[in-house]
């Protein structure tokens, strides 16, 4: 850091003793002072900057779950520690302060904003119904049953109390999201689904019989209505999750080579093939090559999606960009001979494609956006 950095930052610093600096500065300071090494000599001695530097310490090693074991992995945690904080301000219209202090917007002029709640539903019939262009209130009516759109962006189906709904035939429905889409749905017994990005689920208009079967692609997370006469079993790909009423996750896109099963709360029992695995809270089903097997994961990570979250622990650049594909709705190529590194920590989903870059490429990769197709390169910065 040169002079000139030093000067505003203990500047920066006074203010915060001071009680003087806005908000903006205060976050700003909580998420770049533990990246910069700034030297006590470059702040005055009555700034106590030893309680200062305690105070920040906390808040940012409350942030990222510091790992003094493994030098690579806590430098990037502590970048991506100050994206989860920068996120929030860039999203009011922040500035990112480059290192000769110039303010410049981190978006450029070709960005891709994050995804939003967008859905198309389609009825037994056939119709379509956009889910983002229609207005809240009741969008349809089926087999007895009313579909309504709440202002925050879900759909409820409700039994009409005036008919005998349950004695006519089920439909199915389906709700679809694109990639850049996510969408909330509560079925007709009361089970809320968070449909991730590229995801589609189908489900009858009304529970009958001795089971509640639902078809999933790509990822969900399902807090399932209790009801122990008849179990809730989601089939996808080649898989059948079971349950009673529970809270867990499915990732289930065909281009992730795997389907996991992540278990938050209940017990659920996953078969595929003529193998099966009864799951506790926290652990994870993973079928892979026609395989079954269980592990413990972290389930802050397996679920970080639906917090508005990239998580990443031990992630290759792969894994990393197939997320950001399906959220940013991009095609992503890649350049031949790229290393092997891995990536931990968070990202907001609420910033924009080029924030997300400006995190990644300080692992040495360089990202370049043309119109809606990213080129991936191996950029190693000098030492």
């Amino acid at each position: 850091m040169n002079d000139l950095d030093k000067r505003y930052f203990a500047d920066l610093l006074k203010r915060y003793r001071n009680g003087k600096a806005t908000e903006e500065e205060k976050n700003f300071l909580v998420a770049y002072y533990n990246v910069f090494d700034i030297n006590e000599d470059a702040v005055d001695e009555t700034d106590n900057t030893d309680a200062i530097k305690r105070r920040l310490k906390l808040r940012i090693d409350g942030q990222i779950g510091f790992n003094k074991t493994n030098h690579y992995k806590s430098v990037w945690l502590r970048y991506a520690a100050a994206a989860v904080i920068l996120i929030g301000i860039m999203a009011g219209g922040y500035t990112f302060f480059s290192r000769k202090h110039k303010a410049q917007q981190l978006a450029t002029v070709s960005d891709v904003a994050p995804g939003s709640n967008k859905a198309v539903l389609t009825l037994g019939n056939g119709q379509r119904i956009v889910l983002d262009d229609s207005g809240k209130g009741e969008i349809a009516r089926q087999a007895g049953i009313s579909i309504t759109k709440t202002a925050n962006g879900q759909i409820i189906y409700k039994t009409e109390s005036s008919a005998s709904s349950l004695e006519q035939p089920a439909v199915q429905n389906t709700v679809s999201t694109p990639k850049g889409g996510q969408y909330t749905v509560i079925l007709p017994d009361g089970t809320r689904v968070f449909l991730n990005a590229a995801s589609t689920i189908t489900y009858p208009s009304h529970f009958a019989g001795n089971q509640r079967l639902v078809k999933l692609n790509g990822e969900a997370y399902f807090e399932v209505a209790k009801n122990k006469v008849m179990p809730f079993r989601v089939i996808s790909n080649n898989q059948v999750v079971e349950v009673l009423g529970t809270h867990f996750n499915i990732n289930a896109y065909t281009d992730e080579g795997s389907i996991k099963t992540t278990l938050l709360e209940g017990s659920v029992k996953v078969t595929s093939g003529i193998s099966s695995v009864t799951i506790k809270p926290g652990q994870q089903a993973v079928v892979n090559n026609n395989t079954l097997s269980s592990k413990q994961v972290d389930l802050d990570e397996e679920t970080a999606w639906k917090n508005g979250v990239f998580a990443f622990e031990d992630a290759d650049l792969r894994s990393v960009m197939r997320q950001v594909s399906r959220w940013y709705d991009v095609d992503v190529v890649y350049d031949d001979s790229l290393p092997d590194d891995k990536f931990y920590g968070e990202i907001s989903r609420n910033s924009k494609l080029s924030e997300v870059f400006k995190i990644l490429e300080l692992n040495n990769f360089k990202f370049t956006l043309k119109g809606k197709t990213v080129t991936v390169s191996y950029a190693p910065k000098a030492l």
